[in-house]
């Protein structure tokens, strides 16, 4: 594999932004890294960071590079600060950034990823679980499977546990007036609602049954099955921390529909 790590510029925030990549990449006699390489039609997991991440979290915090060492996927890891992959209040525009123009730059300086659909993926760990299944709600047709874990995919119904995590200046500085997110175009329940079912990707959804947000994602599963969305929903023993995204990392990369 190739690990790069790249600044980018961005046009829609207007800033440079931070982005890591694994790239396939032959590689023989390396002991214990030896993969097998592609160079074209390259499949891509875009993998969000959580709040407090960056571009470089998933790799210092997992072993990500091994796990996809002999899938011959790509990952981009982009860093989108605080921003919960939504176009701000304050005037940011980190998901106009994160679905439309990242993909863009990532063709242009990566053309052996693929452009298919049903190669694409997405996945996340708490505010990137959240951007993840946002991604796969709103823009559909650009995304084949979406993993969650630990994801704040009911981010309306509960502005205390908001709150209790950052001040209501910081979430009315992204999502506006509080008592205005629950049916908003950043609710995930909302979002849900909207998509069509015969469009939606599938979706892997994981919660550590200790984890704060155990119930909320359960509720949001529950939702998107009445709905007959495609959703696999895994739970095991642990808390919102990387232990768990650690270990089942591993388990959204076995559930990818990739070619074997």
């Amino acid at each position: 594999m190739a690990f790069l790590q790249a600044n980018i510029y961005s046009n829609v925030l207007e800033m440079e932004v931070g982005l890591n990549v694994i790239l396939p990449q032959k590689t023989e006699k390396a002991v214990g890294t030896s993969t097998a390489g592609n160079s074209q039609d390259v499949p891509v997991l875009y993998l969000l960071h959580g709040m407090g991440g960056n571009q470089s979290v998933w790799q210092r915090r997992t072993s990500i590079e091994r796990y996809v060492a002999d899938l011959g996927l790509a990952v981009i890891m982009p860093s989108t600060d605080l921003a919960w992959y939504t176009d701000t209040r304050y005037d940011m525009k980190y998901w106009t950034f994160i679905s439309e123009e990242l993909p863009l730059i990532c063709h242009e300086l990566f053309p052996q990823l693929t452009q298919k659909r049903e190669k694409t993926f997405a996945a996340g760990l708490s505010m990137g679980g959240y951007g993840a299944v946002k991604l796969g709600l709103k823009k559909p047709q650009n995304f084949a499977a979406i993993a969650s874990l630990s994801g704040a995919v009911a981010l309306a119904e509960d502005n205390d546990s908001l709150l209790s995590m950052r001040s209501q200046a910081y979430w009315e500085g992204i999502f506006g007036p509080m008592d205005q997110i629950k049916g908003s175009e950043n609710d995930p329940l909302k979002m849900l609602d909207e998509c069509p079912v015969e469009n939606a990707p599938k979706f892997f959804i994981a919660c550590g049954t200790e984890d704060f947000l155990y119930t909320s994602n359960q509720y949001f599963v529950q939702l998107a099955q009445d709905k007959g969305i495609d959703v696999t929903y895994e739970e095991g023993p642990g808390e919102h921390n990387w232990i768990f995204w650690d270990h089942w990392i591993q388990r959204v990369l076995e559930w990818l529909p990739l070619e074997k």
